[in-house]
């Protein structure tokens, strides 16, 4: 293996309230061997040799960032849902225009369009991504050749994009809480039963070993999609993988949920035993006091996505809660509206304001951990998100010198910098992005082929 020494002009250790000066990172096959701060007066610490090969990154360099929810195929209807008529409706219709992307995508389509997305990620300095995978089959619901062809598109995909992936291959039967079948573009999404999801889900599971970058998780989609009397039994056969499910988005699934079964979504998956430490609930905009400290007890981690909750009207989640409940706080970018981490971040803080008219609920060492460890440990790499020795060798560098960066503290880079603010990208010891650019994929016209492709 080669060793590679990187010499960060800032970087964010862990452990620490914000970035240290001067530091030297080691790696070697694909993992960081060694941290060093230098002292104040240039030296380097005890043992470390600073040569004059290290690359040098100037900036702040924080360890990967983890997008631990993503619809890939979303990404086609950016700016296409806020058209003659203001974008008026609700999560419902948005809805509609989505289910008609998805229904003209193919593997090759979807390849080509989830490279461009993920490179896109790459570029905002994301080293791995949660797709919350549940185009399985057909438009007209039948399978393809290959059970898996649109799971294991998405995984080529990360490969090509340079990013690791957990396909979180989701169960997907019902198309409303009471029970309706799957019609039109849904019918596509579903395998029956537990059983015949289980069924295809292990060939995926086969199929993709061997590929380092991706590991396969299971999700849940909703209350709304996965009958009561299916959910244990899900929950069961995915004990200890990460196990992710959209969680209370919209009031309307609260109400229908006890409706149907006396009780909050929240209570529902935690009497079913759905409910663990290998829990991610996406969303969980709409709780009461009860399933926030439901949540906080099963020790189950929540992904915010702000940016898509603000753009759907969703709501604002109770974040604050949420973490002083012992949840932990993980961020998505879900529609891909927006892709840019250090804004779902800051969001986090920013609508904890709005809502209380105060400031200050989060720290930045606790929106780093939202971007980073966490995210990491939801999507089950718990080994990432750390410039730390073992730690993968993940490291984003940020720019302290544009318009909007410069003269802004180190530490204050999540209040301050964007997605086009990030200069360089290691991903597993292999520099992905550099000078700003992806190094292998043309994003901007791979995302042009590939939308017009999807939207024409």
């Amino acid at each position: 293996m080669t060793v590679t020494r990187w010499l960060a002009e800032h970087a964010w250790l862990p452990d620490r309230p914000g970035p240290t000066a001067d530091v030297l990172i080691e790696t070697d096959g694909g993992r960081i061997t060694a941290v060093a701060p230098l002292s104040a007066d240039g030296a380097p610490t005890a043992g470390v040799e600073v040569l004059a090969d290290a690359v040098r990154l100037p900036g702040l360099t924080l360890p990967g960032l983890a997008n631990a929810h993503s619809h890939a195929f979303h990404r086609a209807l950016r700016g296409r849902t806020q058209g003659a008529d203001g974008g008026r409706g609700d999560f419902w219709s948005w809805r509609d225009r989505m289910y008609e992307v998805a229904a003209r995508l193919d593997p090759d389509g979807y390849l080509a369009l989830a490279r461009a997305a993920y490179a896109e990620l790459a570029l905002a300095g994301i080293t791995c991504v949660g797709e919350f995978h549940y185009l399985h089959h057909g438009p007209d619901g039948t399978g393809y050749a290959d059970p898996n062809a649109m799971g294991a598109a998405l995984i080529e995909a990360a490969a090509q994009a340079g990013i690791r992936l957990t396909l979180l291959d989701t169960l997907y039967l019902t198309a409303t809480v009471d029970g309706a079948p799957l019609a039109g573009p849904q019918r596509r999404f579903g395998d029956g039963d537990v059983d015949g999801w289980s069924d295809r889900h292990d060939r995926l599971t086969a199929a993709q070993r061997g590929r380092p970058h991706a590991r396969i998780g299971a999700a849940l989609h909703s209350v709304r999609a996965v009958p009561a009397d299916q959910i244990a039994p899900f929950a069961a056969r995915n004990e200890g993988v990460p196990l992710h499910v959209h969680l209370s988005e919209q009031p309307a699934e609260n109400d229908a949920c006890r409706a149907a079964y006396g009780c909050t979504p929240t209570r529902l998956l935690a009497d079913r035993g759905a409910l663990t430490p290998a829990t991610t609930a996406v969303h969980a905009t709409h709780l009461t006091s009860a399933d926030v400290t439901l949540l906080g007890g099963a020790r189950a981690g929540v992904c915010l996505c702000p940016t898509t909750e603000r753009d759907l009207a969703d709501g604002i989640g109770p974040a604050r809660r949420l973490a002083d409940a012992g949840v932990a706080l993980s961020l998505g970018s879900d529609s891909h509206a927006v892709v840019d981490p250090f804004e779902e971040a800051r969001a986090v803080e920013l609508d904890e304001r709005l809502r209380t008219r105060r400031r200050g609920h989060f720290a930045p060492a606790e929106l780093l951990a939202a971007a980073t460890t966490a995210g990491h440990a939801a999507l089950g790499w718990a080994d990432a998100g750390r410039l730390a020795v073992g730690a993968r060798a993940d490291l984003v560098t940020v720019r302290l010198d544009t318009a909007r960066t410069a003269g802004v503290p180190p530490v204050g880079a999540f209040f301050a910098a964007t997605a086009a603010d990030v200069a360089s990208v290691v991903v597993d010891g292999r520099q992905v992005v550099a000078d700003g650019r992806h190094l292998t994929v043309d994003v901007p016209a791979e995302l042009r082929a590939a939308i017009g492709a999807v939207t024409r």
